[in-house]
């Protein structure tokens, strides 16, 4: 005998052999199965014992366990026939291993003994025994205590009378099947039994037992409780739907409500969500004391319409110290109060709607978790439990705290987007045109709308005033989204309004702005590496005078056009390469439009999506255009509203519409000036006489001194043929001297004894603005001249 086994161990015949076949260790039993005292044994080779001189077949172990029978040698001389069961038991020293030999030499226990009945009885494995009817049988005391009741009051009885439950009769099904089918079934359930306070999983292992002909005569079930396991799959799976479910978007009142939604009812009962609001600026929040003012965000109930709540969304309420928000924010972890330990008590008292609702619903437990990401305190989330009977458990606390925690990160991710989408937003309107400049060219509309998800990005249009009526329009898209794609498409627009002032016909304008997006992108990259800037544009130039426009573009979606009375189609024009890509040319085209065509400027947001291609896109832009209107308001919100989904575009979308007028033949003279200085006198005669025909004579002194100055020059210093040009509207008169030298003016400012060089600084003080532009033919000097609006 020994201290870990203190019997007799004479009923076993045991032996322990190495890996080299000499025999270790002889105990009581082996020498009473082959009568061989240990001394005459151990040390010695164990294939003495066998009858065969070699090494007998039977015995020929291999892996970590054998068992068979052998024939060994007796002491007397005879013979014994040996069922064995051989271990092999490995060396950590690294000597030879060795193999653990036994066979029993007594049979213990009767089928028919008390030991027998005990199995069933006794059992700590709840087990029950229903008869070929399905009638309860037996039970032991295990299940007797699961179900809570005596054997002797419920034998007879059926499993769904005994249990009275849907899952006691989905339990009986089961117990039909095996009946019938005579195979065993593993069902898994969570219940609670008559004998428990609270749920429990249960793996119920049925299966059929037959009598010595092998005929079904009724089923067994043995019920083994596996609670422990299946909550904690439970919490992981919640665990692993809270990664994601959580942070679906990057909006915090959704991202809020996910949360809750995800905790009822696999948490709680009623979950609610309070929010700190954010600090100006992104400052940090201040050190938190009671009471609290927190923002409800979110909250969510397994009653429908959550009538449990007495905050509704997006309301503020102040917590004082007394409530679990407040005092869970201030201790900075989790709190949890139950109503029967008198915890809630101090609650109750200072919020009677609350107090009416503990009453209502029979609330009893709450945890209130501070809801906390990158060291910030953001709110806390309060669960509450009053249809589950069971209080909150440590393990509980454990779950809601990293359920949180995964929420927290998105909230705080959330409210970060937020704070930048709002500071490039502010950038983005401030870049755009307030709005639209009014022109004698073209009545325009247009809007900005940032993409729903992404952010602000680099999408803008304009509309510039040029000299001579003209008018330019211009819409474009940076690539990319965010504060520095809204900060590169104010330099981008800075430079077409540049560009756009010293009038360069549009294909030589894209040039120089491609020119630019190639500095601004090697500026982006650093040394060695290039980098990500770029872009799409198209400019267009209108002049109302002589009804023409000319286009070009760079990478960007070709407009639209509408004509009166006509469908609307896309404009025919070159593509050109994008901007950045440098060292390609602009091609522009040239078309003649009548008084009222709209044309439609877009970025790609509003044509393509992940639901339709382009081709699509242009078609509904092209069907929602076809609708007359004389509000081109209107028109843009219809083009919204078409073309776009209600949550709103992936990428941001700009709309320019602009719908051309035509300047009267009447509002414009012109006349062909001969080489001849002395014929500058009849030249001003003939312009007041024409502002007298307008009835512009307020303006007549002005317009002599600026067309003698200007008609002087050319005669002076341009080449022929020479062109005066005027042209009125209701606010301004347009002079224009055109000859086909290249060479333009420049304004300085003379010195004392110089005889000429004032005559241009006179017509800066004199004019609203003046200006040179270059043509085909040469270049055109232009000044405007304010008018006089009359008095209402």
């Amino acid at each position: 005998m020994s201290p870990d086994y203190p019997f007799d161990d004479a009923a076993t015949a045991r032996a322990v052999i190495d890996d080299l076949g000499t025999v270790r260790e002889w105990n009581g039993g082996a020498e009473r199965l082959l009568g061989h005292p240990a001394p005459d044994v151990v040390g010695h080779p164990a294939a003495n014992l066998l009858v065969s001189d070699g090494p007998d077949p039977a015995f020929a172990p291999g892996g970590p366990r054998w068992d068979g029978t052998v024939t060994l040698r007796h002491r007397d001389g005879g013979t014994v026939s040996v069922w064995l069961l051989a271990h092999h038991r490995r060396s950590r020293d690294g000597s030879p291993g060795q193999w653990l030999v036994v066979t029993p030499l007594e049979v213990t226990g009767s089928q028919d003994g008390p030991l027998a009945t005990a199995a069933l009885v006794q059992s700590p494995c709840a087990v029950a025994v229903y008869d070929e009817r399905l009638r309860l049988s037996r039970v032991n005391d295990a299940m007797a205590e699961v179900i809570g009741l005596p054997e002797e009051r419920i034998r007879g009885l059926r499993l769904s009378e005994i249990g009275g439950k849907p899952e006691s009769a989905e339990l009986e099904r089961h117990l039909l099947r095996v009946l019938a089918s005579g195979r065993a079934e593993d069902v898994q359930t969570y219940m609670r039994t008559g004998g428990e306070r609270a749920a429990h999983a249960w793996l119920a292992r049925m299966a059929p037992v037959t009598d010595a002909e092998g005929r079904v005569r009724g089923v067994c079930l043995a019920a083994h409780d596996f609670t422990e396991n299946y909550l904690a799959r439970e919490r992981l799976q919640l665990v692993n739907e809270a990664s994601v479910r959580i942070g679906s978007t990057l909006d915090v009142t959704r991202t809020a409500q996910e949360l809750a939604d995800v905790c009822v009812p696999a948490l709680a009962d009623f979950v609610s969500i309070d929010l700190l609001d954010p600090q100006e600026n992104g400052d940090p929040p201040p050190v938190l004391t009671a009471p609290v003012g927190l923002r409800r965000a979110a909250h969510q109930s397994v009653n429908p319409g959550t009538p449990e709540a007495v905050v509704k969304p997006g309301q503020l309420e102040p917590y004082p110290a007394t409530s679990p928000q407040a005092d869970s924010l201030v201790a900075g972890g989790t709190i949890v109060a139950t109503v029967a330990s008198g915890e809630l008590d101090q609650w109750l008292t200072w919020d009677p709607a609350r107090s009416e609702r503990v009453r209502e619903y029979g609330i009893h437990s709450t945890m209130s978790v501070p809801i906390q990401a990158r060291g910030l305190t953001l709110g806390v989330a309060v669960l509450t439990r009053f249809r589950r009977p069971d209080p909150f458990t440590p393990d509980d606390v454990l779950l809601a705290e990293e359920v949180t925690a995964r929420a927290a990160v998105c909230i705080d991710n959330a409210r970060r987007f937020s704070r930048e989408r709002e500071t490039a937003l502010a950038l983005q309107r401030s870049l755009l045109p307030r709005k639209l400049p009014r022109t004698a060219a073209v009545d325009a509309a247009s809007r900005y709308l940032p993409a729903a998800r992404a952010g602000v990005g680099g999408d803008w249009f304009d509309v510039i005033p040029l000299s001579g009526m003209r008018v330019a329009m211009v819409v474009g898209d940076v690539v990319g989204h965010g504060i520095q794609a809204s900060a590169t498409m104010g330099r981008l627009r800075t430079a077409v309004r540049t560009l756009a002032d010293i009038d360069l016909a549009p294909d030589e304008l894209l040039t120089h702005l491609d020119d630019l997006v190639v500095r601004l992108s090697a500026e982006a990259g650093g040394e060695g590496s290039p980098g990500e800037v770029g872009a799409t544009c198209l400019y267009a130039v209108y002049d109302p005078v002589s009804r023409r426009c000319t286009l070009a573009r760079a990478g960007h979606p070709a407009p639209v056009m509408i004509t009166p009375g006509a469908a609307p189609q896309l404009v025919d024009l070159p593509s050109g390469p994008p901007l950045g890509v440098g060292g390609l040319p602009f091609e522009s085209a040239e078309l003649e439009l009548r008084e009222g065509t709209v044309l439609s400027f877009f970025t790609d947001g509003l044509i393509e999506s992940r639901e339709r291609d382009a081709d699509a896109g242009h078609a509904l832009l092209r069907e929602s255009l076809s609708v007359a209107s004389e509000s081109l308001e209107e028109t843009c919100d219809r083009v919204l509203h078409t073309l776009l989904p209600a949550g709103g575009s992936a990428d941001d979308v700009a709309l320019l519409l602009a719908r051309t007028r035509g300047l009267p033949a009447a509002q414009v003279a012109t006349w062909h000036i001969p080489a001849d200085p002395a014929l500058v006198g009849p030249i001003r005669k003939q312009v007041v006489d024409q502002l007298g025909t307008w009835d512009l004579l307020e303006a007549s002194f002005t317009a002599e001194l600026v067309v003698s100055e200007l008609v002087t020059n050319a005669i002076r210093y341009g080449a022929h043929p020479i062109r005066l040009r005027l042209i009125h509207d209701e606010t301004t008169l347009i002079c224009e001297v055109s000859d086909t030298n290249h060479t333009a003016p420049h304004l300085r400012r003379a010195k004392t004894w110089d005889e000429g060089g004032r005559g241009l600084l006179l017509v800066a003080q004199l004019t609203q603005r003046w200006g040179s532009r270059h043509t085909t033919e040469g270049k055109t000097i232009w000044a405007e001249i304010g008018l006089l609006e009359e008095d209402d």
